[in-house]
């Protein structure tokens, strides 16, 4: 797709031996030329080029509309991705295929503290920062997340027979996916087409039937039409999906009562006063309240918010590193801009800083790099600590919710 050697497989350990569906092709403008996008005449004054609105085609098949810088940027994006795959492939060239995927569990079940092993650990942590090339981003994915091997323990047949089980059945998660599947990346053609929006009815449906506690929820369709996208195989998709909602992030995110996603926010507004302690202040004395643009953050994963590559490169991370990596990138996105937001005196201006931002962070490099080295470590402790805190108030909150709604039914 993009780099060198774009054509290698690589092996890893989980290879299914099943039927394979390939959804579609990444366009071949993305691959063999520079981006481009027509610009008025009346332009040619590069002073105003940040302010010129252009449309164009970004790595991943989206139109999308920027500006002339943004277009420069995705340019610089690509030339750096296809240095990254070079890095990639002489890894593998000096360390052996499938070199990220070296267990660190010893023959007799001994967790191994070879220095191999840890620098491997070290480098591929390293390396997940800076991205996966697109070429490799299935393969990685599905061995680092753990869908591979989730997929393993499950008969060869699961999809197929659960996508069958599901046919011709309503329920209110197949009548909402309904509801939501045009309005998912509308600017994507193959999201857009026939074949697109059948295949991520059938991922989402699927998972709705897979855990009827979860169903479906707003914001699934989004991460699971990107991930069809970038795995280009139905599957694939449900697998990683499946992954996230039942390993990566926290649980009950995207239950009926989105009681985890209510943790989460309250998480990150704690975050927000120990990280950013200005913006948190200035926020608090507007009234404003981070959950406003935060919680399409999380419950997209980024996917709705950032541009698909940008939003790509935090996945790469999320995978291997978990949840706390959400954290990281919204922390950012504020930090990015914290004078702007000390300016700021109304919150319809913060909001719309915070989502012109992100909306134009086409330099995945920019915002990984004050996420992971000016926002500072958080370590799973602290994090899971503040969650079990937060929870309890989250869950009394809902309870007294629920005995208003049962005191006012009986008074009918």
């Amino acid at each position: 797709m993009f780099g060198i050697q774009a054509d290698r497989e690589i092996s890893t350990g989980f290879t299914p031996q099943r039927r394979i569906r390939t959804l579609w092709t990444t366009p071949t403008s993305s691959n063999n030329a520079n981006f481009t996008a027509k610009v008025p005449k009346k332009s040619t004054n590069l002073s105003n080029s940040n302010t010129i609105s252009v449309k164009f085609e970004d790595l991943y098949g989206f139109t999308v509309e920027g500006n002339v810088d943004d277009v420069n940027v995705l340019n610089e994006v690509r030339e750096r991705i296809r240095q990254q795959s070079k890095v990639w492939w002489d890894l593998e060239a000096s360390k052996g295929a499938n070199w990220y995927l070296h267990t660190q569990i010893s023959s007799n079940g001994v967790a191994s503290l070879k220095f191999s092993v840890l620098t491997n650990t070290m480098t591929l942590k390293k390396l997940l920062r800076k991205g996966v090339p697109p070429t490799l981003r299935p393969k990685l994915w599905l061995s680092l997340s753990g869908a591979a091997k989730k997929r393993s323990t499950v008969p060869e047949t699961y999809y197929d027979e659960l996508i069958r089980a599901t046919e011709g059945k309503t329920t209110p998660a197949t009548r909402q996916i309904d509801h939501d599947l045009p309005r998912t990346f509308p600017c994507h053609p193959w999201i857009n087409s026939e074949e697109g929006q059948a295949a991520l009815r059938r991922v989402l449906v699927g998972y709705s039937f897979r855990d009827s506690e979860v169903g479906y929820c707003q914001g699934l369709n989004y991460v699971a039409a990107l991930l069809l996208i970038v795995l280009k195989e139905e599957e694939d998709a449900f697998w990683m999906l499946s992954v996230l909602l039942e390993n990566v992030l926290v649980t009950d995110c995207y239950t009926d009562n989105l009681s985890g996603c209510h943790v989460e926010q309250r998480v990150f507004k704690d975050l927000l006063t120990k990280k950013c302690p200005r913006i948190a202040a200035h926020l608090e004395l507007m009234g404003f309240d981070a959950s406003l643009v935060a919680t399409e953050w999380f419950l997209c994963l980024f996917s709705k918010s950032l541009p698909s590559e940008t939003t790509l490169r935090v996945w790469d991370v999320l995978f291997y590193e978990g949840a706390k990596v959400l954290f990281h990138v919204a922390l950012a996105i504020f930090k990015m801009k914290e004078e702007d937001l000390l300016r700021a005196h109304h919150i319809g201006d913060v909001i719309d800083i915070l989502q012109t931002t992100s909306r134009h962070l086409y330099d995945p490099d920019e915002l990984l790099t004050v996420a992971f080295d000016k926002i500072g470590g958080m370590t799973a402790n602290s994090i899971t600590k503040e969650r079990k805190k937060q929870e309890t108030v989250v869950l009394a909150e809902i309870d007294q919710r629920l005995k208003r709604i049962n005191s006012l039914k009986l008074d009918e």
